[in-house]
């Protein structure tokens, strides 16, 4: 009677134990997918703030090259505002890319190799369970999962630390190039 106790209060230990873990692994997992998100959302708003000031600039384009029409140093200033703009344009583009990693072991929790790596609908449900079943293989699986995603959030916020860095150096340009532009007009 004991023993079976004891043996009951371990498996609850163990059990707590294991919920506990499978609400880490799920934290982790979805920490990780919020910076995606918020990585995404950081490229949004450097496009959206792209498409306001470019929207500006165009509208005031004509007036502008009318008064400095031959003045060269002012549309090469122009143009590397014009570089850097593009550039951080693509790095903010570019996180918007889907990046699927897929040099890895198959894995119950990829969306895509749940529907080519394990079969059909019932081969996939079985597996599941029983990777599900076993702890070890369970925890391998979000463990190599929250890896995965953890490379992905990296190079998306590359791609927006890069177009953040280009959008600072691009409004410095701007500045210069209002400031020439006042100084040349006068």
């Amino acid at each position: 009677m004991e023993q079976t106790t004891t043996l009951k209060q371990e498996q609850r230990i163990k059990n707590k134990h294991t919920d506990d873990l499978i609400d880490h692994y799920w934290g982790s997992i979805n920490y990780v997918t919020g910076l995606i998100k918020a990585s995404e959302i950081k490229a949004g708003l450097i496009l959206t703030f792209y498409g306001i000031l470019l929207n500006f600039i165009f509208q005031s384009w004509s007036m502008l090259v009318n008064e400095v029409s031959n003045d060269l140093l002012f549309y090469i200033l122009i143009g590397l505002w014009f570089s850097c703009t593009a550039a951080s344009i693509f790095f903010s583009v570019r996180c918007f890319i889907p990046k699927i990693e897929g040099n890895y072991d198959k894995n119950i929790f990829f969306f895509g190799d749940v529907i080519s790596k394990f079969g059909n609908i019932k081969q996939f449900a079985k597996t599941f369970y029983t990777i599900s079943l076993d702890e070890d293989q369970l925890f391998e699986q979000l463990g190599e999962q929250i890896y995965i995603i953890s490379k992905i959030a990296a190079w998306k916020f590359r791609n927006v630390k890069r177009a953040i860095l280009l959008l600072a150096l691009g409004l410095f340009l701007l500045l210069i190039v209002v400031v020439y532009y006042i100084l040349a007009t006068l």
